[in-house]
């Protein structure tokens, strides 16, 4: 949708929600990859409010990723538990307003964790990235522990086998095919392997720095952001994401993702010390990380190289799929 014609379809919106006489100002695209997000304004009688709003993608079935009612499941249930998020304002599937479904909560000021050359979080000390790990794992644990009768809108959980398994039409399309040589090991010591007791409840699906919206002066999470791939399954596919992204062992240098967080070990002892508990199989879902992470890679490099979906960061981000693979084949044994 174009910037303009979403603020004419938010005047009156916001005068329905408002009254009449709201003033809407400073509509601005969002910055990130997932979904449609705005950001604007609204004054009324000398008093200012600021909002986001995400809209599912344009012309594509509102299911899956695209479903952001899903996102407003979560973040309801979130409400009254002790995990930084964003309460939602408004929502709905009313088609009057933007003709697809909605949600808008508060436009926050801060900045996802950033920790590369040159970013806010490269200045922060040992102690303070130290704190906002404990502050971000702790968060985690308390998601894993909403309960997931909360949330029927999210569906069925996702068998452990199904999590392998679903990544295999990425593989199969994925560029540079050599660097995936031994993923089908790796598929299939994961799928021997499977997990018996891991914890299921709602998973967040994308947990890693980029969705720690964080204040910038004193260093805060202050919310968990993009629920887009939550669902209801194994709850340690969080962990093993994030972990997987600050571990070295699984890229190359020439990774393109900037400077790692915290270390693996330090994250998982922060998530432990959280939930009260050592978390069992955790190797297993690293594996799975990596493993998924690499698929990813040589599905979205073959997307860019065929002009499908151009960026040339995965021209970069490539060069780790080997890394990556290799690295889940050590941890599973």
């Amino acid at each position: 949708m174009q910037l303009d014609e979403l603020q004419d379809r938010l005047g009156p919106f916001c005068e329905e929600k408002y009254g009449a006489g709201a003033n809407i100002f400073d509509v601005v695209k969002m910055p990130g990859h997932a979904g449609f997000a705005y950001g604007f304004r609204v004054e009324q009688g000398g008093e200012v409010e600021s909002w986001f709003i995400r809209l599912p993608p344009p012309n594509v079935n509102w299911r899956g990723t695209a479903d952001v009612l899903r996102q407003v499941e979560v973040l309801n249930a979130l409400d009254g538990t002790d995990v930084p998020h964003c309460s939602v304002k408004w929502s709905g599937d009313d088609l009057q307003w933007f003709d697809c479904p909605y949600f808008v909560v508060p436009w926050l000021e801060g900045d996802v964790l950033r920790i590369g050359p040159h970013e806010w979080g490269a200045a922060l000390s040992d102690h303070q990235l130290h704190d906002l790990g404990r502050q971000a794992m702790t968060a985690l644990a308390h998601i894993h522990r909403v309960d997931p009768a909360t949330t029927p809108y999210l569906g069925e959980p996702v068998p452990f086998e199904e999590d392998v398994m679903r990544w295999d039409r990425l593989f199969e399309r994925a560029a540079d095919p050599e660097c995936l040589k031994d993923a089908p090991v790796v598929r299939q010591k994961l799928l021997d392997k499977l997990p018996s007791a891991a914890r299921v409840g709602i998973f967040h699906g994308d947990f890693q720095n980029a969705n720690l919206f964080c204040s910038t002066n004193t260093p805060k999470v202050l919310a968990v952001i993009d629920w887009e791939l939550t669902g209801i399954g194994a709850t340690l596919n969080d962990v093993g994401w994030m972990v997987t992204f600050s571990d070295p062992q699984a890229w190359a240098p020439e990774r393109g993702l900037g400077p790692m967080f915290l270390d693996p070990e330090t994250l998982i002892d922060l998530y432990n010390k959280a939930m009260g508990e050592a978390v069992p199989d955790i190797d297993w879902f690293r594996a799975l990380a990596a493993y998924k992470f690499a698929s990813i890679t040589g599905f979205n490099l073959s997307l860019h190289r065929r002009g499908k979906r151009p960026d040339p960061t995965w021209e970069i981000t490539a060069k780790s799929m080997t890394p990556l693979i290799d690295r889940a084949n050590e941890l599973l044994g």
